[in-house]
């Protein structure tokens, strides 16, 4: 670990920074940051959540305005004002959340605000070809006149990236660009950078996948609580080394201790097949405080079985049984009648209400607990939300906006919504995307805790060191298809990695 050297008089050319601050009121959140990112390097941006990358890449991408220091953009001053400014210079900005119009096509999102003409009118024909392309680069085999809201969330990232690499920008700050991504999607995302890096662009990385750093940074920086605490000429470095430097301590285990299953089967699925054809003849069974892990590359159906199990899809044919009876899965409302809950891949749009308080968010699949005479009590409410909050250790109180939690603590109250029903299976899709590592550790915790208290538990994630340290089996899936399960002494990357491939 390094500290960062003193500015020097010299701006070099790409993008330098010296001196940020930022305050929002009273609370300072950056202090007198220094950091160059040159032509044609990546340079990874590490920290957990709130140690201040977000204000630090608004600011360079103009949405956040700084309260000190000075930013030099190719040796001439930079100072933008709006985004606009910063996408005029050059500098443009994929964010970890979607920004796309889903009613509309992906070219015309690719191309939103800059639409081509030709004799004053849209000129569709080359919007299409020019968006294909970018398509193809990143290896998105999809027409161009799709419509945005029909693609899964991977697609969707994509289609932010090809809309990005349009502006032509020289600087590109990557927001989590594989949080939504499988293993060959995200090989595909990095030989596109590797390619514009040859031609002189550079990047900003920030993810909380720390094992991609190795393959794709050049430099490592980490915040800590707005301070730049460590600098780093090479990410060819353990992944303990940044996440010590990232939480300020030493970080001796990631998964906790497993408690051992119990016999009975709480949840069975016979021949299950989707309405849609995403998925065929999938069957399993979840034991008594058991963690079944569901792996799988990008579209091997594995979030279409979880929304199929919770009612949330249809399905053409199967059989669904909670404690040995069939159950008719037509709605979530009947998943959750016969003790099942979802937390969903996509928590900001599917699984909590954003604009509405921490409390309000657990208390409204909980009205019969919370409101059992039909009248919603305010002192009850709180009661309820405080107990929830205490529970899951949620940072936040009662009457916040569940917006304005971090990743990791949003994650924690859409789960401590549904602990409140004492589910019999719990199903969690993607459960630790966007979470930074501290973060991650104390989800991890909760899922083993889930499974102590006796639930039987569904774990969907791409990252499969998470699949294979989570769970005593693992279902492998591709295309579709069920491959296999391995049981936890022979789930290893090697051969999950065999079957997901075949």
């Amino acid at each position: 670990m390094s500290v960062p050297p003193a500015a020097t008089g010299n701006a070099p050319t790409g993008l330098s920074i010296r001196g940020i601050k930022k305050s929002f009121g009273d609370v300072d959140v950056l202090f007198g940051i220094d950091l160059d990112v040159r032509p044609g390097e990546v340079v990874a941006l590490l920290g957990e959540n709130g140690a201040g990358k977000s204000t630090l890449s608004g600011i360079i991408a103009g949405a956040v305005r700084p309260s000190a220091g000075t930013m030099t953009w190719n040796g001439a001053p930079y100072a933008p004002h709006q985004p606009g400014d910063a996408i005029a210079a050059g500098i443009g900005m994929i964010h970890q959340e979607m920004r796309l119009l889903p009613h509309l096509s992906i070219a015309e999102n690719v191309f939103v605000g800059r639409l081509p003409l030709k004799g004053g009118r849209i000129d569709r024909d080359t919007m299409n070809r020019l968006a294909s392309a970018q398509l193809r680069r990143l290896g998105l085999d999809v027409p161009p006149t799709r419509l945005v809201g029909t693609l899964t969330i991977a697609a969707q990232q994509q289609v932010e990236i090809a809309k990005a690499l349009v502006l032509q920008a020289k600087l590109l700050i990557l927001d989590e660009p594989t949080a939504a991504l499988g293993g060959h999607e995200t090989d595909l995302l990095f030989e596109q950078i590797n390619r514009l890096k040859a031609e002189g662009y550079s990047f900003i990385y920030i993810s909380h996948r720390l094992e991609e750093i190795a393959r794709i940074a050049d430099r490592v920086v980490v915040l800590r609580d707005g301070h730049l605490v460590a600098t780093h000429d090479t990410a060819q470095l353990p992944v303990r080394t940044f996440v010590e430097a990232m939480v300020g301590r030493s970080v001796e285990r990631m998964f906790p201790d497993l408690p051992a299953p119990g016999g009975d089967v709480v949840l069975e699925v016979r021949g299950l097949t989707s309405a849609h054809g995403a998925f065929r003849d999938v069957g399993f069974e979840v034991r008594k405080g058991e963690i079944l892990g569901f792996a799988g590359l990008i579209g091997a159906g594995r979030t279409e079985v979880m929304r199929a199990i919770s009612g949330a899809d249809p399905r053409r044919a199967g059989e669904i049984l909670v404690d040995g009876k069939p159950v008719a899965m037509r709605s979530p409302a009947d998943s959750i009648e016969a003790g099942m809950v979802l937390v969903p891949e996509d928590r900001k749009a599917q699984g909590a209400i954003l604009d509405h308080s921490i409390a309000e968010n657990l208390c409204l699949p909980n009205l019969d607990t919370v409101a059992p005479d039909g009248w919603v009590r305010p002192a009850r409410v709180l009661a309820f939300a405080r107990e929830g909050i205490r529970k899951l250790g949620v940072k936040g109180v009662p009457d916040q906006a569940i917006r304005n939690l971090s990743g990791g603590n949003q994650q924690k109250a859409i789960i401590a919504k549904w602990i409140a029903r004492s589910p019999k299976v719990f199903i969690l899709d993607e459960p630790t995307r966007g979470i930074d590592v501290g973060a991650r550790a104390a989800i991890y915790d909760v899922i083993a805790d889930l499974a102590r208290a006796g639930m039987a538990v569904i774990v969907v994630s791409s990252d499969l060191e998470e699949v294979l340290g989570l769970s005593h089996r693992v279902v492998v899936m591709s295309r579709g298809r069920q491959m296999g399960i391995l049981p936890k002494e022979k789930a290893t990357s090697v051969a999950v990695m065999e079957l997901a491939t075949a």
